[in-house]
């Protein structure tokens, strides 16, 4: 794994975002020569250094999927600490303030896919079939995933399928790359995630894998996602295709849908002792040692926290209620009194995600931290965050397939039900939720989905891609914000459905335009 890591960290990124005015290898062409691509261990080892890189970048589905959904604070927390991200969290980006930069660095792991891609489906003949064929089917599905990432944030991007580094000696005017149409972009990641699906063949969709590398289920999962944003997000040169990709999305769901389970315990979806469990579709592993993740931004510290707040029963809190440790970051992450206020009292799922505290007797000053990351306490008792990252699980299939139902109009709400279920317990009958109109149901569903995922990079997505009664995007519905007075867009934002690129990207590359609405 160390030799992997290591040859993953010296491949050359792309100068999509490199201002380097000429490339040399040395030695030449080293890793895309016989040196590295003759056995299939090393083949294998690249896909896992692939993965590995996927965790690495495991930020990017809360950054870019959940910061800008208006449920977190702004400025100071509960604790008096500086919470970071004000401007994405309150939505005032522009060019000069983009929130992040290099497109979020994701062309550096599209590049190492697209190496892979090249080698396996071209060389490599060593590997029987069987063996090309899954690898192919993973590479091709992580390859999706990024340029999805890209398309859900940015609409249009530069489409880069070729690893030109591997060429020879070559100038950066050969890397620069013009951004694709939206329209061109989502027909790429299409036939992307349809020739994953089609590598993977008449393989049956099972429960029994390890969920920390890509499978079908992934594939299908991610399928159903793309299906279902085509056909619902329109952005300026693109068009939302309706009803035949909600099908598509609802094939792809139908082979996933009884395949998995949800857990009777909502926290124990979560826990480290109950890893690769039936609920979990895909993951992203972390463990200690070996890595962790930001989990302890989102908890107290001590210092400002035992002896300082109170607790629901009125009494100051005197332990470490966590058991953290003394290992709580500096608190840069909380939700707001509004959010868990939607919860109600009898869902399992608010205890589960958040530790509420007040800064003053009387339930004054609210606060909470969110702990679903809370990871695991080791072998020399010290708490790790090495809770897993999960990109996919059932709950997300069944409320996708709700939303996909509702936009076909057909009856949804048996699955919002079997999510609700679980959450409410023996109080479920009277939180059942009751079928209603295209727009009532699409509001319940993304307040399903908001309840379930918190910290899973979703909201924000969720918001813009879920619609109002006229077919607006929910982030322009104040019914859909927290509090409800305010919507998160304004009516004159619906450019800011998408970001803006960075100065200096535009700089680096004179083929790039802004993103529409964000020109100076």
């Amino acid at each position: 794994m160390k030799k992997i890591l290591y040859i993953i960290s010296l491949f050359v990124a792309s100068v999509l975002y490199s201002s380097c005015d000429t490339l040399d290898l040395a030695p030449e062409d080293y890793y895309g020569s016989g040196n590295f691509w003759d056995k299939a261990a090393q083949v294998d080892g690249f896909m896992t250094g692939m993965h590995s890189q996927l965790r690495g970048n495991y930020d990017m589905f809360y950054c870019l999927g959940e910061l800008r959904g208006g449920t977190q604070r702004t400025g100071s927390s509960s604790q008096n600490t500086s919470l970071d991200y004000a401007n994405l969290r309150s939505n005032l980006i522009d060019q000069d303030n983009p929130g992040f930069t290099n497109w979020f660095g994701l062309y550096n792991p599209i590049m190492q896919v697209n190496h892979f891609i090249q080698k396996v489906e071209n060389e490599c003949q060593f590997l029987s079939d069987g063996s090309r064929n899954k690898y192919l089917a993973q590479a091709y599905g992580l390859r999706a995933l990024y340029y999805f990432m890209l398309y859900k944030t940015y609409g249009g991007v530069p489409i880069v399928t070729e690893v030109e580094l591997l060429n020879g000696k070559v100038t950066a005017d050969k890397f620069y790359v013009e951004r694709a149409t939206p329209e061109a972009t989502m027909a790429f990641i299409k036939d992307n995630i349809n020739k994953s699906e089609s590598y993977y063949g008449t393989a049956e969709v099972k429960n029994d894998y390890d969920k920390t590398m890509w499978s079908k289920a992934t594939t299908l999962m991610l399928k159903a996602e793309i299906y279902l944003w085509s056909a619902k997000v329109s952005v300026n040169g693109f068009t939302a295709t309706g009803k035949p990709d909600l099908e598509v999305a609802e094939a792809a769901l139908n082979n996933v849908i009884g395949k998995f389970e949800l857990l009777d315990n909502f926290s124990n979806v979560f826990s480290t002792a109950n890893r690769n469990n039936k609920e979990v579709i895909f993951t992203l592993h972390f463990a200690d040692g070996e890595a962790s993740n930001w989990a302890g931004m989102f908890l107290y510290q001590e210092a400002v926290f035992i002896g300082q707040v109170y607790g629901r029963d009125g009494y100051r809190i005197e332990n470490d209620t966590l058991d953290l440790k003394g290992t709580g970051g500096v608190f840069r992450h909380e939700y707001t009194e509004a959010f868990w206020k939607s919860y109600s009292e009898k869902d399992s799922r608010r205890d589960a995600t958040f530790l509420e505290y007040y800064t003053k007797p009387g339930k004054e000053g609210f606060g909470c931290v969110m702990k679903k990351g809370i990871g695991s306490v080791n072998s020399n008792n010290n708490r790790i965050y090495d809770t897993d990252i999960i990109v996919y699980r059932y709950a997300d299939a069944l409320l996708m397939m709700a939303e996909v139902a509702n936009g076909l109009g057909k009856p949804c709400a048996n699955y919002i039900n079997e999510v609700r279920k679980r959450a409410y317990g023996e109080d479920y009958d009277s939180n059942k939720y009751t079928e209603s109109s295209y727009a009532d149901n699409e509001l319940a569903i993304l307040q399903e989905r908001d309840k379930e995922f918190v910290w899973e990079g979703k909201r924000w997505f969720d918001v813009v891609r879920l619609h109002d009664a006229d077919g607006k995007s929910l982030a322009f519905s104040a019914a859909a914000n927290y509090p409800s007075t305010k919507s998160l867009l304004g009516a004159d934002e619906a450019h800011k459905l998408l970001w803006p690129v960075d100065i200096n990207t535009l700089n680096v590359n004179p083929l790039l335009k802004q993103t529409p609405g964000y020109e100076k």
